[in-house]
């Protein structure tokens, strides 16, 4: 239940108006820890670096680097949108703002649709390496195999989700408590096994010793187009989530700058952490196809698994434990994102006045809360009963909805200080070389990877009418959203006229601001 003066629109800012959330309750570390909560390191790259090696060789840390690149470049619009307009709607408020309501919708739906598939895949995982940890710490191997039993999977995959849902249901303290816990011993053991990885490696201990060379870090040694461009999409999937820092700006204290230097400070953590943890595994495993090479398909879910008995002996448990740790850490702390865009659409009018409710309690976005984990769970239910390759497929999918909606914030930010990009060198930098830069390798991606995920051979191998699995479901999940927008347009149509949140600020009050 909300408060009735903080859901009424400012007429004087166009509609931008508080929603009754915990004003001032994150500081910047506190947005940092969630940050790189949401990423969930250990989780992503485990499961990334092998198919990226796979594709680029050696020029991991290259793709790593050229990944970072836009969501550098994107932040910083992330940024100035957030200095203009620190709204919790963020993409689907900003894009709103510059480009209408129509624009706006799907940029919203975009954030959701990918946090939703997320929070469905990040529940599965959670539940394979509570196994694998359990199989591990018994001697037990048997028991790993549970995971793989799918009414036994789907229940414990439920219990996560209800666990995760009750702590993001209450206030942002208990959040944050939480993650500076998990998050720090996530880095720790992270630091830890790159560093005797490598102190391994350069001591005789290697699998497939592999010497340092800089040429690493150089895409210009990639082979093709396609292959940069497929590493890129693995790459950037290893980055995204950073944004939430931005979704809590009304909660943050100083909520102009604080989220994006949260943002900022959460994506160099992250890139530097990643570099060096595959220069690591190069420098042990190299990249062939050898029983622990990156490169061996057999490892690839889970890279860290394979290799932490060899390399950490019995401490390897510890990167399980981290690993189950990123991941339920994770499942917890993004849902923060969709639950707050949820909120702020439900607010200004773009989905039923329900997601606007506001625990009197807690001051969270309860109804939207509990709505996503519904969705989530529901979705991660058929999917595994229909097919595992399905579900895998979806996360590979889920490169188009980040390039979609980041690609969609970046050109809102250029659009939205198109009267003001010559004022300053900052304002032309920040508002619009960056973010347009960043928006438009973000759109070559989005169609690259379109183009190639039409091929069954892309993600998982399955196809409808030899037509790959992960085009039906990228494209699927945005006409299922205009279908819901047009719904939507016809049920509360003051929102898509404009009535509820309009376009541009006024002139004076963005030169205050400034």
């Amino acid at each position: 239940m909300t408060n009735e003066t903080s859901t009424t629109p400012d007429s004087a800012d166009h509609g931008l108006s508080q929603k009754g959330l915990s004003a001032g309750s994150v500081g910047l570390i506190g947005a940092v820890v969630i940050g790189i909560s949401c990423i969930a390191p250990a989780y992503t790259f485990t499961a990334a670096v092998g198919p990226t090696a796979s594709v680029v060789g050696l020029q991991v840390p290259a793709v790593i680097l050229v990944g970072f690149l836009p969501m550098l470049l994107v932040a910083f619009g992330y940024r100035e949108l957030n200095r203009e307009m620190p709204d919790s709607g963020t993409s689907f408020t900003w894009a709103t703002r510059a480009f209408g309501p129509w624009i706006g919708w799907m940029a919203g739906w975009g954030l959701v649709a990918a946090t939703i598939l997320v929070l469905s895949n990040l529940a599965g995982i959670a539940v394979e390496f509570l196994f694998l940890l359990i199989s591990q710490l018994t001697g037990n191997e048997s028991i790993a195999d549970l995971a793989g039993v799918t009414w036994i999977n789907i229940v414990v995959c439920l219990l996560f989700m209800l666990g995760a849902t009750t702590i993001s249901y209450r206030d942002m303290q208990t959040t944050q408590k939480l993650q500076y816990f998990l998050v720090s011993f996530q880095m720790i053991v992270l630091l830890f096994f790159a560093i005797t990885t490598i102190v391994q490696a350069v001591n005789g201990g290697a699998f497939d010793y592999t010497a340092f060379q800089f040429s690493w870090f150089n895409p210009f040694e990639l082979s093709s187009f396609s292959t940069f461009a497929a590493g890129l999409s693995l790459s950037i999937f290893i980055f995204w989530g950073w944004d939430v820092t931005l979704t809590m700006n009304e909660e943050t204290k100083d909520p102009e700058k604080t989220p994006g230097r949260a943002a900022t400070v959460t994506v160099f953590t992250i890139v530097s952490l990643y570099l060096l943890l595959a220069v690591a595994m190069i420098m042990y495993s190299g990249v062939g196809d050898g029983e622990l090479g990156l490169g061996n398909v057999e490892i690839q879910e889970n890279v860290f698994f394979h290799l932490s008995g060899p390399i950490l002996g019995p401490l390897a448990f510890l990167v399980s434990l981290a690993v189950l740790t990123s991941s339920a850490s994770s499942l917890q702390s993004t849902f923060v994102s969709p639950a707050r865009t949820l909120l702020a659409m439900g607010h200004y009018g773009a989905l039923s006045p329900k997601f606007a409710a506001v625990s009197p309690r807690f001051f969270t976005p309860g109804y939207a809360t509990i709505a996503s984990s519904i969705v989530a769970s529901g979705f991660y239910v058929v999917m595994r009963v229909l097919s595992e390759d399905a579900l895998w497929d979806t996360i590979t999918a889920l490169g188009m909805m980040i390039c979609f909606y980041y690609g969609l914030t970046a050109f809102a930010c250029v659009w939205y200080f198109r009267k003001q990009w010559f004022d300053s060198a900052r304002l032309f930098f920040f508002t619009l070389f960056c973010p347009l830069i960043g928006g438009v390798i973000l759109l070559v991606l989005f169609f690259t990877t379109l183009k190639d995920s039409m091929d069954p051979a892309y993600g998982s191998g399955s196809n409808v009418g030899g037509i790959g699995l992960v085009f039906i479901l990228g494209v699927a999940v945005i006409l299922v959203g205009v279908v819901v927008m047009i719904w939507q347009s016809i049920k509360r149509p003051a929102f898509f006229r404009g009535q509820t949140l309009s376009m541009d600020a006024p002139e004076s009050l963005r030169k205050v601001r400034r």
